[in-house]
């Protein structure tokens, strides 16, 4: 059911004893949309924000729609919060590898083949199908049933991926990603040695001016946005390579087009490579999101998972060792 919060803001003569009131003389210095977000910690500022332009919010009797309005002492604030809205999206009781579950959100090695989101040519049989499933008590993204993606993985690139369960871990999450204090760090096998043990790849990626079902290096005045790839050698394959990838931005297929740019594309890239067999039946690019850390939304302790490599990037790995020995 639709609920109503009531707030009542202390007035100016309880200024002694309310905190609210300690450091201002006729009002709190407070936009309302940031006096919410403190009253609602469970309710992002964002989504308090479009409440407010939906005249949800009344002071003192009359409806407010600015979300920069000053709270004052003495105010009487009602927020109305709607139902959280079903999505059209259908639970789907796919298996999941779970490494980490609690209230605020769930951490999954995922596999290959497995589509993160809903979209045309996937409308079903997606990782967010499967959360629908397993997660019974959603809170609600931005006032919607749903699983909060904050990153994604391509379909068949496997490993650990995060995703929120209510809007403040949502929103916290989505910041850690912005602010790069999440750290993503991948694994991969491409083709070639590189010279060089470690290195940054610094070059920005937008859609490829051809082929619009691929991304490419792009400069900035065509469309390419900024994207930051730190790599270093972890093991050394005969004409093949194994390297640790650590994201600073996330660019749609960011490893995968930084590593063909380099002139080392991963090995059983579909798009980006030759795709030359090797001898090894793979489900697709020998990519692997390996290590994830990240602060816990709500208690803000570190937080650090490993998705253990699939078997057929494991067995892979033998195999190129057996020819290296």
């Amino acid at each position: 059911m639709t609920s109503t919060q009531f707030f009542q803001v202390p007035p100016l003569d309880d200024s002694v004893e309310s905190p609210l009131a300690a450091s201002a003389t006729t009002t709190l210095s407070l936009r309302l949309d940031r006096y919410l977000s403190e009253q609602l910690p469970d309710i992002s500022r964002s989504r308090l924000q479009k409440l407010i332009e939906q005249g949800k919010v009344e002071i003192n009797g009359k409806v407010c729609t600015s979300k920069k309005a000053m709270v004052q002492f003495g105010d009487r604030i009602f927020l109305t919060i709607p139902d959280v809205q079903p999505v059209d999206l259908q639970p789907e009781a796919i298996g999941l590898d779970i490494l980490y579950e609690d209230d605020s959100l769930i951490v999954v090695n995922k596999p290959a083949g497995l589509v993160v989101h809903p979209a045309p040519g996937h409308p079903s049989g997606t990782l967010v199908n499967a959360l629908l499933a397993h997660c019974q008590n959603l809170a609600g993204i931005g006032g919607f049933e749903r699983p909060g993606i904050v990153h994604r993985l391509d379909k068949d690139t496997t490993g650990a991926i995060a995703i929120a369960k209510t809007d403040q871990a949502h929103q916290s999450l989505q910041a850690q990603i912005q602010t790069k204090t999440a750290q993503r760090e991948y694994l991969g096998v491409v083709y070639g040695a590189p010279k060089n043990d470690q290195g940054i790849v610094n070059q920005p990626i937008g859609r490829h001016p051809l082929d619009r079902k691929k991304m490419a290096v792009v400069p900035v005045p065509k469309g390419g946005r900024s994207a930051v790839t730190h790599w270093q050698v972890r093991e050394r394959l005969g004409n093949y390579t194994l390297i640790h990838f650590q994201l600073e931005t996330g660019r749609t297929h960011q490893i995968r087009v930084h590593s063909a740019y380099m002139g080392h594309p991963i090995v059983g890239d579909p798009v980006y490579s030759s795709g030359r067999s090797l001898g090894v039946k793979l489900t697709g690019q020998a990519l692997h999101a390996w290590r994830l850390r990240l602060q816990h939304p709500v208690s803000g302790e570190w937080l650090e998972f490993i998705a253990p490599l699939p078997p057929v990037l494991t067995t892979l790995l033998s195999v190129l060792r057996l020819r290296c020995s």
